[in-house]
């Protein structure tokens, strides 16, 4: 049984795209995607992977730096990390990046692995009502359980939130309230947010050891872009809600993309110069997880659903996934020039798509946090993953690895989704459309003046074809009719067959005759009077008479043709038949 196993999973691993690299289920690092960053922080060409760990509760929170298997070194953190970046500050040699650890209300800035700048968040505007209440008991003027009140009062009822003193303040139990007080009413009352999310953004140049800005997001609703070299805010833009995802793409001289993903459900597109977003992505359910491949954006919701949208909003595709979305990451294989999103889920599984097909499914022993893709050490194509429990869980891709676009999710083929190559707009349309907005009302005018000409002119000859009986189809609706005649012979007898059929759907014609109206100087037809039978509707009834020519001078002439009901002058239907030249007569 044991060789049969291992045979077994031996030829698991032959199948599978990846190498098992190392597992290490007691590693300690409590993380998520965002806090994960590989860089090559002595410029030596061995890249590190830098993680911020959460560590267990409000302690213990480290940055943490991992050589191949090893814990490398680690620096303590004061506040939880929601974001780890690495990024090139300046131009100086050597070119080894610096780490950026958002934490809290601050960005600590590292170089060679040591403390080099801390950046603060500016101040937010204080309640005034709230710092008059705070001045008053710094002064010993009011009570902890009147202020307390006055406190509330002013939560209940402000525009502007209080600070995190007075909130802290109003969750103590009565007891606690006089320490409190004494301890921090000397100190200046501030209001200040914190950093939800970070990114990096390049400021002129698309190369991969190009200088970076940051851009972050906080608690308050406003995205900063700070300056690589000062620190100094160059762009701020307000938001409807708070960010709590970033995908940022671009250059900052030139143009950009910062696609926002935030706690209202939407996802926001912002450009260069633009103080509102441009585009807006509303969503039924929360975003969990933001990834631009290309030009599309990847959303993953927590309804187990994963959508692909173009850069302009528009929703291209939905996958449904079979179990929840925990966290998503870029896996980008730069020899290949293959982009695909790394998503993964909670029933232990890390699912690779590439637009809605999906290309590889990776089976781990525990639910997977953290993911991050890229080089580390000397392997270009490695997977770093990170489970809830704690655990380190590295793969590198194979070199010899194909993907094959599998399409499992119903509805469209792929190919509907490739954009049609649509011609550029020439000068001549151009002007034509000016052309049509500034003469909008004249055309639509004449337009409709031609439209009136076409249906007098319609109508004219519809009432020319009844008068003159060209039109062999009945123009009341209460006896749907048709006739067609036929001619056979060369003369100077013919055979005149009559197909007289009743196209209602399930009345039946009764009643009915048929006479005909002739020269008898050129014609005679025997007979010339029928009575028709019981005409079935849907079948076609012919009735057949016999012309005979009288004159010699090969001249023709027309015979009418009417069917009408019993004792009604009026024809319900009219034809003419034109009789060919009778060859007998005109040869004798």
């Amino acid at each position: 049984m044991s060789s049969s196993s291992d045979s077994s999973s031996r030829e698991g691993e032959s199948r599978s795209k990846w190498l098992d690299a190392h597992y290490d289920p007691v590693a300690g690092l409590n993380t998520l995607s965002s806090c994960i960053a590989l860089a090559d922080l002595h410029g030596d060409g061995d890249f590190k992977m830098v993680v911020g760990d959460m560590g267990h509760g409000p302690y213990n929170m480290k940055l943490k730096v991992y050589k191949g298997t090893a814990r490398m070194s680690e620096n303590a953190l004061l506040d939880l990390p929601t974001g780890v970046a690495a990024f090139l500050m300046d131009q100086n040699e050597p070119r080894t990046p610096a780490i950026a650890v958002a934490s809290g209300p601050f960005i600590y800035v590292y170089k060679n692995l040591r403390p080099y700048f801390k950046f603060t968040l500016p101040a937010m505007e204080v309640n005034a009502l709230e710092k008059e209440v705070w001045d008053q008991a710094k002064e010993d003027k009011i009570d902890p359980v009147t202020l307390k009140e006055m406190l509330e009062s002013i939560r209940d009822k402000a525009e502007i939130p209080l600070s995190v003193r007075s909130l802290r303040f109003l969750m103590l139990e009565l007891q606690e309230m006089e320490a409190f007080v004494n301890t921090y009413k000397q100190q200046p009352l501030k209001r200040q947010t914190v950093i939800t999310c970070m990114g990096t953004l390049k400021k002129n140049m698309a190369d991969e050891d190009a200088v970076c800005c940051l851009v972050i997001g906080t608690e308050s609703g406003e995205l900063f872009i700070l300056d690589p070299e000062a620190f100094t805010i160059l762009t701020r833009v307000s938001l409807s809600s708070v960010p709590t995802l970033l995908d940022v793409t671009g250059q900052y001289d030139i143009e950009y993309r910062i696609t926002v993903a935030c706690r209202n459900g939407n996802v926001y597109i912002l450009r260069r110069d633009s103080k509102r977003p441009k585009y807006c992505i509303e969503l039924s359910a929360q975003v969990v997880g933001l990834v631009r491949v290309q030009k599309n954006i990847m959303i993953g919701t927590s309804h187990e659903t994963l959508h692909g949208y173009s850069q302009k909003g528009k929703r291209l595709w939905t996958v449904t996934l079979p179990a929840s979305i925990m966290t998503m990451s870029l896996l980008e294989q730069k020899s290949r020039g293959i982009q695909a999103v790394l998503v993964g889920l909670k029933n232990m599984e890390v699912h690779l798509y590439r637009d809605k097909n999906l290309l590889s499914v990776i089976n781990t022993p525990d639910i997977v946090t953290g993911l991050c893709f890229g080089r580390y050490g000397r392997e270009d194509d490695t997977l770093i993953m990170t489970t809830q429990g704690g655990g380190l869980l590295i793969k590198i891709l194979k070199r010899t690895a194909q993907f094959e676009d599998k399409d499992t999710a119903p509805g469209p083929p792929t190919g509907q989704s490739i954009k049609l190559n649509v011609p550029k707009k020439t000068k001549l349309y151009v002007d034509q459309t000016l052309r049509e907005r500034e003469n909008a009302v004249a055309m639509h005018r004449v337009f409709q003046m031609d439209l009136y000409r076409l249906r007098l002119s319609a109508a004219r000859a519809y009432v020319k074809a009844l008068d003159a009986s060209l039109a062999p189809v009945s123009s009341t609706m209460q006896e749907p009719l048709t006739l067609n005649a036929a001619v056979q012979g060369i003369g100077p007898q013919f055979k005149l067959i009559l197909n007289l059929q009743n196209t209602s759907v399930n009345r039946p014609s009764m009643q009915l005759l048929i006479s005909f109206l002739y020269d008898e100087k050129l014609y005679k037809i025997k007979p010339a009077f029928f009575k028709v039978p019981l005409l079935v509707p849907g079948l076609n009834y012919p009735i057949e008479t016999f012309v005979e020519c009288c004159s010699d001078k090969g001249i023709s002439d027309i015979i009418k043709v009417f069917v009408l009901r019993e004792g009604k002058s009026t024809p319900l239907l009219t034809a003419h038949i034109n009789m060919p030249v009778s060859e007998g007569l005109a040869a004798a």
